[in-house]
């Protein structure tokens, strides 16, 4: 039989906000391979690693054990969900939604949405909750992610709308990126950023970043500003541009006001306090001031060091402050461009998908605003009291206020601050409904109702990326199982809705559920329409012309093209055209550390992991970068607080607590620590003396928000840190089938409250991405406590990763409590290999014993696997040193090898190392890393010539 053709589809990345366009390949209804597709503006071909390995988090065994692929109804708390049809669940769905309305009120409802839905997802929603529930009980995740830089946008220049475009970056002769690790978060930006400065080595690079990134890696001044003083950096340079005359007087008095105000503000900011009070040099911001005003063009890149604070919408105002002040924005090379987190914030913004907006830009607060909207969807008018935001709304929720909770696409239960009062909210709503692509989620486990989604490449809609460039998202395969889309999904309860709510009258989603591209198209008509008139006027831009490529906003009625830069004729929108200048005071953290608590805490990305990792978490290749959730101190403070690399600790703040192994990290600041973001109890967890499961890194951030934007404080929170005596510990892992690792991993996990800690994560054989059909993939389970678990819980380990077999050794010791358990398996040629694991009581030799497991290394003989004790293996060999490239398996032992033979500048002995192991020439994420790999490696000097 004749195989299908492949098929090619082009669609845009599902992961960060930069927007790449992607050409998705598939065959017989499975998407079997992804390239960036060159055509793209937004990435010219390039991909990250989460992009690049997109099509592997799509195969039929990641479907078969991570989708959602019915609805499911859960009839009893912690009762495993059974099937239930579309139509009853939908049914049910708005039966209930209709009783507490009726009961409670329209705003005893909320509904809780993602950046990573489309444009048209978040419009459905929209309507349906603010024109026919009739609450503005509507946010997203994007308010723990952009409503900041909103909110800064709109304080100064009149509208959110980033004013530059990704060709500044060619364009700028200096670049600022402030709480932005670009190089991780946004890779291709970063690469862009990289062959900027190697085209014009004169471009300076400013980064000012707590920690020392691998963004800094690029930078010609690098100031390591102390957690939350950003407002006050921000003034200090401001003081020094206005001493010495390096302010655009002729600008500011054309264009702006308040200048007066800010100019009294900033005169406090002197050099000594900003230097003092922001861990800074003097000259390091004379520097900065310097480069910043009088280059010919500055743009700043900015992201959730700026955004994710108490104190959000000052910080964005404050650096807009100085663009304004020295007149660069409006032009190549110039602006404040802020780097948005997800996919899709900007189109979620843009057709006001948060509880303070309304489509088109418009605000909720403003009564015309609410008569505009009320009169294009056909409704006597939008409800005018404010709705809850994110972590308002799930307060509201575990005080019982918020009855119901509708969650689309995201995972609170993991991301959201204060884990706590996450919990209690979704413990006492009425009705939970989570409305998902992945049933593995944590959120997934307390809803009533899962209805299954639609995810990457099978979606059908419109994103917008950060330099306001919308772009169609494509289907190049027929939706898993019974999945909808989310428009659809959000279209057909609200039909429901309104026979409950509204009988009799027309309804207001006369949208065609199928073909799903009419549907898509005519929610994106409406979304169109308006904007007529508003900033981000697309009325020029229509279906059939996206489907010749992505454009910018605006794009009006009759303009040929979108406009890649906002007020380059200094006009700005507000009502008299003219930028205000936001004097905002600098205020100190909202918890600042003491004694009790003498740490900062702060959050960041991994490079190869997204959110929540409901994606990236099915693909173990994704994890060699930081295989394990890990702690980040600063040697000094280890040393003097008498930590050792690798021991596991007790990180504590006012709300909660959770164990970890610690990691020594010189990248940080003494008395700062940070973990990465993703780590949720999906991945970590074991339980605390109190009895009560540990829930994560998001157990001990704080529900502190900004005032105006509410986006909550996420990079700091006061924390202390403790030894923790947990003697007993496991080491398990094991090779498992392709189509088995998720489920034992999610097996795995309901395991981990046994334990004091425990953690559980996959890994893979990492073969480089070109041979990745080679692959071998497996779970690996670390744990420890004060004693040793009943027995049947490790009978229960031995159970899942087979080692319950006619091939499997042990050595027992009772009285010590402890064993070891290995499973041999011969290989086609005859050699022994090991395929499983467990150490339980004394894993010293587990470093050993995984390396030989997941190196495939031929083992000694039986008996010296059981009975050789301690970290080194019989023979002496040492453990397989870090992954640095994830493309092409490349790690930091070979990279050292090879650079002891390479010769020449920094840059040569980088292409040379290129050339020789081909790290580095793929997606490019690990550039940064082989850069300092380069730069720490000594090189003998070149002999002097002589001369006679």
């Amino acid at each position: 039989m004749r195989a299908a053709p492949v098929t090619q589809t082009r669609s845009t990345c599902p992961y960060c906000g930069v927007g790449c366009g992607v050409i998705i390949e598939a065959q017989d209804g499975r998407i079997t391979g992804v390239q960036g597709d060159p055509l793209h503006p937004a990435n010219f071909g390039k991909l990250c690693t989460k992009g690049s390995t997109l099509h592997l988090t799509a195969t039929a065994e990641v479907t078969r054990q991570a989708r959602l692929l019915q609805p499911l109804q859960r009839l009893a708390r912690g009762a495993q969900p059974v099937p239930i049809g579309w139509d009853a669940a939908l049914d049910q769905a708005s039966k209930q939604l209709a009783r507490i309305i009726t009961d409670h009120g329209s705003d005893a409802v909320g509904f809780y949405l993602s950046g990573q839905l489309l444009t048209e997802d978040y419009y459905a929603f929209n309507k349906l909750v603010k024109g026919l529930i009739g609450t503005n009980n509507l946010d997203t995740n994007s308010r723990l992610c952009m409503s900041s830089a909103v909110a800064g946008y709109k304080a100064t220049l009149g509208a959110d709308a980033p004013p530059a475009c990704y060709e500044d970056i060619e364009r700028a002769h200096c670049v600022f990126l402030v709480g932005s690790n670009a190089a991780w978060a946004h890779p291709i930006l970063f690469r862009r950023l990289e062959a900027a400065k190697a085209a014009n080595p004169a471009m300076k690079i400013i980064v000012a970043d707590p920690r020392r990134t691998d963004t800094a890696s690029l930078a010609d001044l690098f100031l390591p500003v102390a957690p939350g003083t950003d407002v006050l950096m921000f003034q200090g340079l401001l003081h020094l541009m206005l001493w010495e005359g390096w302010i655009d007087h002729h600008y500011i008095a054309d264009h702006t006001t308040g200048f007066d105000a800010l100019k009294r503000l900033v005169r406090d900011a002197t050099p000594e306090r900003v230097a003092q009070e922001c861990g800074l040099r003097e000259a390091d911001l004379l520097q900065a001031a310097r480069w910043f005003a009088q280059s010919p063009a500055t743009l700043s890149l900015y992201c959730q060091g700026l955004n994710q604070s108490s104190s959000g919408t000052a910080k964005n105002a404050a650096l807009i402050n100085l663009h304004l002040a020295t007149g660069q924005i409006g032009r190549p090379g110039a602006g404040p461009l802020s780097l948005t987190g997800q996919p899709n914030a900007m189109g979620g913004r843009e057709v006001g998908g948060m509880a303070n907006l309304l489509s088109g830009h418009r605000d909720l607060a403003n009564a015309a605003h609410r008569a505009e909207v009320a009169a294009l969807w056909g409704i006597p008018a939008v409800p005018s009291a404010p709705g809850k935001t994110a972590v308002e709304m799930f307060e509201a929720a575990a005080d019982g206020e918020i009855k119901a909770l509708w969650i689309a696409c995201t995972n609170p239960a993991q991301s959201m601050p204060d884990q706590r009062t996450v919990q209690r909210a979704l413990e006492r709503a009425e009705l939970v409904v989570v409305q998902e692509a992945f049933a593995t989620t944590e959120t997934a486990r307390h809803a009533h109702l899962l209805l299954p989604a639609t995810t990457w490449g099978e979606k059908i809609g419109t994103v917008t990326n950060s330099e306001r460039r919308i772009s169609r998202v494509r289907a190049a395969v027929p939706a898993a199982g019974a999945a909808r889309h989310d428009w659809q999904i959000a279209v057909q309860l609200a039909q429901r809705l309104e026979t409950r709510l509204r009988p009799g009258r027309p309804t207001l989603f006369p949208y065609a559920i199928e073909p799903a591209s009419a549907g898509a198209q005519a929610l994106w008509e409406e979304h169109r329409a308006s904007t007529a008139g508003r900033d981000l006027d697309i009325t020029g831009l229509s279906w059939e012309r996206l489907e010749q490529g992505p454009q910018q906003w605006p794009m009006p009625h009759g303009a040929a093209q979108g406009q890649s830069r906002l007020y380059t004729d200094g006009v700005f929108s507000t009502p008299d055209g003219r930028a205000r200048f936001d004097a905002s005071p600098y205020r100190p953290l909202s918890e600042p550390v003491d004694a009790r608590y003498p740490f900062s805490l702060t959050t960041g990305r991994l490079r190869d992991q997204w959110h929540g990792m409901s994606r990236t978490g099915t693909l173990g290749r994704l994890f060699a970068h930081a295989p394990e959730p890990r702690m980040h101190m600063h040697p000094q403070d280890m040393q003097r607080r008498g930590f050792a690399d690798g021991e596991l600790v007790q990180v504590s703040s006012r709300r909660g607590a959770l164990r970890v192994v610690l990691q020594a990290d010189d990248q940080l600041a003494p008395t700062r620590l940070f973990m990465a973001m993703h780590w949720g109890s999906e991945f970590l967890g074991g339980r605390g003396e109190d009895g009560q499961p540990l829930l994560g890194i998001n157990a001990l951030t704080q529900p502190a928000f900004c005032p105006v934007s509410k986006q909550p404080e996420l990079k700091h929170t006061a924390v202390k840190i403790a030894k923790v005596e947990l003697p007993w510990t496991l080491l398990a892992m094991a090779w498992l089938p392709a189509e088995r690792v998720l489920e034992v991993r999610q097996a795995l996990a309901t395991l981990m409250g046994h334990f004091g800690f425990a953690s559980c994560v996959p890994f893979s054989n990492q073969v480089p991405l070109s041979d990745a059909a080679q692959t071998r993939s497996g779970v690996l389970l670390r744990a420890a406590a004060h004693e040793a678990p009943a027995p049947e819980v490790l009978q229960r380990v031995e159970q899942l990763l087979g080692l319950d077999g006619l091939e499997v050794i042990r050595y027992v010791d009772k009285r010590r409590q402890q064993s070891r358990t290995l499973q041999l398996q011969r290989t086609d040629a005859g050699a022994l290999r090991l395929e499983a694991l467990l150490l339980a009581g004394d894993t010293a030799a587990g470093t050993w014993l995984a390396q030989l497991l997941t190196q495939e290394l031929a083992p000694p003989q039986p008996l010296q696997l059981l009975l050789t004790q301690g970290a080194r293996p019989p023979g002496g060999a040492a453990p397989r040193s870090p992954q640095v490239c994830s493309c092409m398996d490349v790690r930091a032992d070979s990279i050292a090898q090879a650079l002891a033979q390479c010769a020449g500048s920094a840059g040569e002995r980088l292409a040379q190392l290129q050339q020789r192991l081909g790290c580095g020439t793929q997606c490019g994420s690990c550039i940064p890393e082989l850069k300092r790999l380069v730069q720490a490696t000594d090189v003998a000097p070149t002999p002097e010539t002589t001369h006679a």
